[in-house]
């Protein structure tokens, strides 16, 4: 009577899941070059090192002019300038624009010292000297005023130093390579790919490419390149090894080797509770056998256990029910050790998250965001920074073809999303608002979060229309919207001033009674609303009339010149091209520079009332619950 092991107490899928999850398949991270970053999985999060734009430039064709110098002008009163040069993009300027002067500057071109705005040319008209109608001209008629910053991309407006630019877990694709390559990274930290050893078993397998016998019962292997592919599929990397017989000592030859080099091992065929089906008795000689056989149909007799360091699970033979489990129970766990998501199809259905207006007679293929609802339904926003905004693509994870005819799309409507990739999965948390270093150093805490720093202003608007899952908000509030508080904390915010303080700045009396370069932060931003109140409180403390604010922000050299990073003006400190800058300790304390405390600002996150259940607000509230070590390393911050 033949000795044939039978399969006792199957285990139910669910335990097989877990055990399988159970073994450590997790390579360790590595650095590729970015030709080859395309596909792979951030190990760490990557903040931009340098502004991008790196300069402030000029959006149009025109005249690069100081704003002030053009107020009060129209077609009936023009304000005529003088011409002392022109600037070309790709050429550092030679010209500095003085008092009542302008120089020609073409698109693209870097902003002349002494300018901070840009007329169009349609708005202008050239002025020659008298007598000499061929000459060059030597003035120009500005037909329209401009404020401090029109037609004016300043550095950092695409993405700012020091602001967040990719978590880790991001599965980089061709918008990420672009958005890496702009901040000049070269080499790019990854996840590595869990390695995967495949042998199939049975004498009567032979390899793609050799003869065949079918009068033998020969068949070709076909699990170990459909399981292959599958690896590869997932994010893993896979080594076929020599095919391997019915016996024991090949068998236990081959998988204690791939076990050696890789850090999982797949075989299919030779798990059945047959006498020739050697491999239980291997893994049990040679490892650790976690269970023999599930209760699942295709695939009943599975093997699962460790050999040496490294996983083993054994397919069943037959190629459909090999691959039916691989995809079911190995593939999840190769894509989670590869820091993949789950795949899902390439378009997606959901319904616009709000209104969005379009009547321009063109087809339109909105960029749009992904972002679902407390009961898991997607929904759809618009995405938009204009087109030479590189972190647009970032944000955005497909387009909505809109029709020509289309006047609007209405809240609620269901629209088609394309997805740049099939791989593309709405985040789990969306979130909004002020820049901070805690924050950045939350969301690395979380699964998959998307993050846009559009300012504590902005921020509350996009939650009060009800698309952000939060918003985080800082300093003075002018408006309220419905939310719910999930926590905050404090921080210290100040000027930023170069090390040692060689200017001697005192506080902010200082940069309003001396001639002090400053770098401001722009008005959506939780930090310059406490900086505006602390300027409420120094023209109380002065006694000056009701009219005397604007006086006091125009003798800040800089006050109206707005940056959007939240280390920005700290590193214009830095490259010295300012005596103080709006930032934090934290930043100051980062970058190696001195600071002058201003005061203390809370920092809330607010949530989306009908999004309070979600399992990423919950899970972020979870962490900012139990992040006091986010705030004890950071210098000027506390938890609320």
């Amino acid at each position: 009577m033949s000795d044939r092991r039978e399969f006792h107490d199957l285990v139910d899928p669910a335990v097989a899941h877990e055990t399988i999850e159970s073994l450590n398949l997790d390579p360790e991270p590595e650095s590729v070059p970015l030709d080859e970053a395309r596909g792979r999985v951030l190990a760490e999060r990557l903040d931009a090192g340098l502004d991008v734009p790196g300069f402030d430039r000029a959006t149009m064709d025109g005249y690069a002019v100081r704003g002030r110098d053009t107020f009060g002008a129209d077609e009936a009163d023009p304000v005529e300038l003088d011409l002392v040069g022109a600037v070309h993009a790709g050429v550092e300027p030679d010209v500095v624009v003085g008092e009542g002067e302008a120089a020609e500057i073409s698109t693209g071109a870097v902003m002349p010292d002494g300018a901070d705005a840009v007329v169009m040319v349609e708005q202008t008209a050239e002025r020659r000297s008298d007598g000499d109608p061929d000459g060059e001209p030597s003035a120009v008629a500005v037909r329209k005023a401009v404020a401090p910053g029109d037609n004016v991309m300043v550095a950092g407006s695409d993405i700012a130093a020091g602001a967040r630019a990719l978590g880790p877990g991001t599965r980089l694709t061709a918008r990420d390579v672009g958005l890496l390559s702009a901040l000049g990274v070269d080499e790019v930290p990854v996840r590595g790919k869990p390695t995967v050893g495949i042998v199939s078993t049975g004498d009567e397998l032979v390899r793609p490419g050799e003869e065949l016998h079918s009068e033998r019962g020969q068949i070709y292997d076909v699990n170990s390149y459909t399981i292959a592919a599958g690896v590869e599929e997932a994010g893993g990397e896979a080594t076929l090894y020599p095919h391997a017989g019915d016996d024991y000592d090949e068998m236990e030859r081959l998988l204690v080797e791939a076990a050696a080099e890789c850090d999982l091992v797949l075989s299919s065929g030779s798990t059945s509770a047959s006498a020739v089906d050697v491999i239980y008795d291997v893994i049990e000689e040679r490892g650790d056998l976690l269970l023999h056989g599930v209760a699942v149909k295709p695939g009943k007799p599975m093997l699962v256990g460790e050999v040496g360091e490294s996983a083993y699970v054994g397919l069943p033979g037959y190629p459909v029910s090999a691959l039916t489990i691989f995809q079911t129970f190995v593939a999840p766990v190769i894509r989670d050790a590869a820091g993949l998501p789950e795949p899902q199809t390439a378009t997606v259905r959901g319904k616009m998250a709000l209104r969005e207006r379009y009547a321009e007679g063109r087809l339109r293929l909105m960029p749009v965001g992904l972002v679902t609802d407390e009961a898991g339904e997607t929904l759809v926003y618009p995405v938009d920074k204009g087109s030479g905004a590189t972190t647009s693509l970032v944000e955005a994870d497909g387009v909505v073809a809109v029709d020509p005819d289309t006047e609007y799309l209405a809240a609620g409507e269901t629209v088609d999303v394309q997805l740049f990739s099939p791989d593309v999965l709405a985040p789990t948390l969306f979130a909004v608002g002020e820049a901070d270093p805690a924050l950045s150093r939350l969301l690395d805490r979380l699964e998959r979060p998307r993050f846009l720093p559009v300012g504590s202003r902005e921020g509350l608007r996009r939650l009060g229309g009800g698309v952000p899952d939060v918003a985080v908000v800082a300093g003075p509030v002018e408006r309220d919207v419905e939310s719910v508080d999930l926590g905050g904390w404090t921080r210290e915010w100040g000027l930023v001033v170069a090390d040692d303080n060689p200017a001697e700045i005192e506080g902010l009396a200082d940069l309003v009674d001396r001639d002090l370069a400053f770098v401001n932060r722009n008005r959506d931003a939780g930090l310059r609303a406490s900086l505006d109140a602390a300027v409420d409180d120094l023209v109380d403390a002065r006694g000056e009339s009701d009219g005397s604010r604007r006086e006091v922000t125009e003798s800040i050299r800089g006050y109206e010149v707005s940056t959007k990073g939240v280390e920005s003006p700290a590193r214009a400190v830095a490259r010295g091209d300012a005596d103080a800058g709006l930032g934090l300790r934290a930043t100051a304390d980062r970058l190696g520079l001195g600071f002058v405390p201003l005061g203390t600002e809370s920092v809330r996150v607010r949530a989306n009332p009908a999004r309070t259940e979600k399992p990423g607000v919950e899970e972020l509230r979870s962490r900012l619950a139990a992040a006091d070590d986010v705030f004890a390393s950071l210098a000027g911050y506390e938890s609320d």
